[in-house]
C-alpha cells in the first residue's frame, strides 16, 4: 500500500485525505495548527457553484478606483504592502482582458460543475451530507444602474445553464423579510447551497477520516524534497504529497522549484449569536462586497478583500464597517454579542486555482489557490487529486489550472 502525506487540514486538504483513502491509500495528514484552523474555519459556509465569473475582471478594475480609496472597503492595500504585491497586481490587471476572463469563467465552470456532482456523493461517504443546506442566495441591488451593470454577469451564467431569477422590491421582500428598502432589485439563485458551520464540517471530516485509520499530526512543514521514487518531508520518506497548505503552499511549492505567485485575501467577519435576524437564505451585498450566511452557530457577516500578506495584525475596523453596513441594510439585526474573526484566503492573479503535478516531481501535487471558493471546490478538488495520484485520466482538463501556467 502506497504512503501518501498531504500538507494541510483544512477543507481541501482532509477532502482530498479521504478521497485518497477511499482509493487504498495510506494517508497521513500534517498542519502546522490542525484540523480546520485557517479559512476553512471561518468562512462563509457556502457551495457558491453559480460563482463561475474570475474576480479578476473589468468589471472590478470599474470598481477598485472607488473602493481602494476607502481604507475599511470592499477592496484595500494597505499602503506598506503596495510595493510587495505589485507584481501580482500586475498579472491580475492582465487577467482581467475579455480573452483571459473568457477562459477562466469556461475552466473555472468545469471545476464547479465537477465540484457540485461530487459533493453530495462526497457527504454521503463521509458521513456528512446531514449538514447541506439548501437555501439559495439572494444578491440585492441598490438602484436601476447597479442591476443593468450585472446584467452582462448573469447572461454568462444562463449560458452554462445556471438557474436564477431577478426579482422586484416586493418579490425580495416575501422571499426574504426585512430587507432595507434601498434594495430595489435582486437575483435569487436556487442552487447555491450552504453547510451548518464550516467549522463543524471539517472537523467531522477529520474525525471521519481518524475513523478510516488515517493519521493527523500537528507539524510546521519547512522542508520538502524530491527522491528517487518519493518525497522527503521532515526527514521521512513518501511515496506521494499533496500541498494543501491554502496561504502558505506556495511556499512549500518553492522547495520543489515551482515559483507560483499565490497572495492572501485577508477576509473579516463577526458571527452573531443565533436568532440576531430571521435569515432565511444567504443574502450577498455585491456593492459593497460582503455577505450574510445563517449558521448552525449564529449570523455571519463578513466578505471584502485586504490584499495584505500574512505577517500583518488585523485591522478589525474592517469587520466593524461591515457590521455596521449590515445593521443598515437589515434593519433589526441584534449586532451585540458578536465574535470577530480574520482569515487567509489563498489566491492566485487569474482566480484559478492551482492543481496539478510538480514541474520537479510528478509525485508532489499541487492543490491549492482556491481564494473565496475553497469549500465550494473541494470535494471537485480532492476527485482530481484523486485522479492524479492513481493516474486515472482527470475529471476534467486541467491545463488551464497547471501551476506551471505562470
Amino acid at each position: 500500500m502506497s504512503n501518501i502525506i498531504v500538507i494541510g487540514a483544512g477543507v481541501v486538504g482532509l477532502s482530498s485525505a479521504l478521497a485518497l483513502q477511499a482509493r487504498g491509500f495510506n494517508v497521513t495528514v500534517l498542519d502546522r495548527e490542525g484540523p480546520a484552523a485557517g479559512a476553512s474555519a471561518g468562512n462563509a459556509g457556502a457551495f457558491a457553484f453559480t460563482d463561475i465569473l474570475p474576480l479578476a475582471s473589468p468589471g472590478l478594475l470599474k470598481k477598485a478606483p472607488k473602493w481602494m480609496l476607502d481604507p475599511l472597503g470592499p477592496l484595500t492595500v494597505p499602503p506598506a504592502y503596495a510595493l510587495k504585491i505589485a507584481p501580482w497586481m500586475y498579472r491580475f490587471w492582465r487577467a482581467c482582458s475579455p480573452t483571459q476572463v473568457a477562459a477562466s469563467t469556461s475552466a473555472q465552470t468545469a471545476l464547479m460543475d465537477l465540484s457540485k456532482a461530487e459533493l453530495e456523493p462526497f457527504l454521503s461517504a463521509s458521513g456528512t451530507v446531514n449538514m447541506l443546506r439548501r437555501n439559495g442566495n439572494l444578491q440585492v441591488y441598490e438602484s436601476q444602474r447597479e442591476f443593468d451593470d450585472s446584467k452582462p454577469g448573469w447572461d454568462a451564467r444562463e449560458a452554462h445553464g445556471i438557474d436564477f431569477r431577478h426579482m422586484t422590491a416586493d418579490e425580495m421582500a416575501e422571499l426574504q423579510p426585512g430587507l432595507s428598502p434601498r434594495f430595489t432589485h435582486g437575483t435569487f439563485t436556487p442552487c447555491w447551497y450552504s453547510i451548518d458551520d464550516p467549522k463543524l464540517y471539517v472537523l467531522a471530516l477529520a474525525e471521519r477520516f481518524r475513523a478510516g485509520g488515517g493519521t493527523i499530526e500537528r507539524l510546521n512543514v519547512s522542508t520538502l524534497r524530491p527522491l528517487d521514487g518519493g518525497v522527503e518531508v521532515e526527514g521521512r520518506r513518501t511515496d506521494h504529497v499533496i500541498i494543501a497548505a491554502g496561504a502558505f503552499s506556495h511556499r512549500l511549492a518553492a522547495h520543489v522549484g515551482d515559483t507560483i505567485p499565490l497572495e492572501t485575501e485577508r477576509g473579516y467577519n463577526t458571527t452573531l449569536p443565533p436568532g440576531a435576524f430571521d435569515l432565511r437564505m444567504q443574502v450577498t451585498f455585491g456593492g459593497h462586497g460582503f455577505v450574510v450566511t445563517n449558521l448552525s452557530t449564529g449570523i455571519r457577516v463578513g466578505g471584502a478583500v485586504e490584499l495584505g500578506g500574512l505577517s500583518r495584525p488585523p485591522n478589525f475596523q474592517r469587520s466593524k464597517a461591515m457590521l455596521d453596513k449590515a445593521a443598515a441594510f437589515l434593519p433589526g439585526l441584534k449586532t451585540e454579542g458578536g465574535t470577530q474573526w480574520m482569515g487567509f484566503r489563498p489566491s492566485l492573479p487569474d482566480s484559478l486555482p492551482a492543481i496539478g503535478r510538480s514541474r520537479a516531481t510528478p509525485r508532489v501535487i499541487h492543490a491549492f489557490g482556491h481564494g473565496h471558493l475553497g469549500l465550494t471546490q473541494s470535494a471537485g478538488t480532492a476527485r482530481l487529486v484523486a485522479d492524479l495520484v492513481t493516474g486515472s485520466t482527470p475529471a476534467i482538463d486541467l491545463t488551464p489550472f497547471s501551476p506551471q501556467r505562470f
